[in-house]
Order: structure tokens, then C-alpha cells, then sequence
């Protein structure tokens, strides 16, 4: 088999990232990281000599919390070893990083995204390395996340069509 299955609880996989040595897989309901390049031994054709090979994608093993992308991949937003991202389903902003899923929402913005993510349309996220944020746009209004004040400190003036950073310069 070259196909790899996962459970279909998780919904459809939204987007797949790479981090390390490992394949981040964003599911509608749950995240999920799948071992990558480990060597693997097997049978190979139902002989006893066994085969072994780094080309293998290995378990798929949960994050702890009931969080997805649900269908807005395009929340996604990463920096360094920390990843963010919406749960439109669920009302909740996430970010994942080497201690699990920590809903980012709940810290002083929990009711102001419970009501205003189940309504947007549009659910746009980037990271500005000059500043150091995570913004995230929805339906016409743009609000930042700053690690170094755990919150989000203030909203922004511009709402982008998209935005990227490339050699420490935000464009949107």
C-alpha cells in the first residue's frame, strides 16, 4: 500500500506541513503529527527476509485537544518552530508549538472569537517577522498576536488580500 489512511472522525486533511523530520497534518477536527523518513523494516513479499527503507510515512499520533483547521487552511501562518491557526468549527485561535495546541483565543479574546469566527467568511493568517506578530484578518477587520505580551495587543488599520514575510519585510 502507498496510501496512508487516517481516521475519518478527523475530517478531510486540509493542509500538510513539514516540520523537522515530521509531516504536521491539519485535519477539519484534530492535528496530527505523522512520523516521516524513520527506517522501517517489513516484509517485502511475504518471504522471511526483511527490507528495510527510510522512505515510509510511520504513525500518526494526535495532538492532545479537540482542535482542526476545519476548512480554512488559509489561517495557517508559521514562524520558527510555532505554528498558528483558526478553528473556525470550534470559535478558537490555536497555536502549535513544542509544549502541544494552545488555544491563543482564550487569552483575553475568547468571546470576541467564539462570535465573530463562525460568521467570517474570509479567515486570512500571517506572521510579520519584523514585529513579531501573528495577524489574522476577518471579514474586514485585522487583530495581531504578540508572544512577547501573550495577547492580542491591538487591531490593525489594514485588512490584506494576502500577506507574507520575506527577509524580515511584511507585504500585504
Amino acid at each position: 500500500k502507498i496510501t496512508k489512511e487516517l481516521n475519518p472522525e478527523y475530517g478531510s486533511i486540509q493542509k500538510l506541513y513539514t516540520r523537522n523530520t515530521d509531516v504536521i497534518a491539519f485535519c477539519e477536527d484534530k492535528v496530527l503529527r505523522v512520523l516521516a523518513n524513520k527506517d522501517a523494516l517489513f516484509n517485502a513479499d511475504g518471504n522471511p527476509q526483511l527490507t528495510s527503507t527510510n522512505r515510509v510515512l510511520g504513525q500518526a499520533i494526535p495532538f492532545v485537544g479537540e482542535y482542526g483547521i476545519s476548512k480554512n487552511p488559509e489561517s495557517f501562518a508559521s514562524y520558527a518552530y510555532r505554528v498558528y491557526f483558526a478553528d473556525k468549527n470550534r470559535g478558537a485561535i490555536l497555536r502549535l508549538s513544542r509544549d502541544g495546541l494552545t488555544p491563543i483565543s482564550d487569552l483575553g479574546m475568547k468571546d470576541f472569537f467564539k462570535d465573530t469566527l463562525p460568521k467570517s467568511d474570509l479567515i486570512l493568517g500571517s506572521y510579520d517577522d519584523s514585529k513579531g506578530l501573528f495577524n489574522l484578518t476577518l471579514d474586514g477587520q485585522t487583530v495581531s498576536f504578540d508572544e512577547k505580551v501573550n495577547g492580542f495587543p491591538s487591531f490593525k488599520s489594514f485588512i490584506p488580500e494576502g500577506a507574507l514575510s520575506l527577509n524580515n519585510i511584511y507585504y500585504s
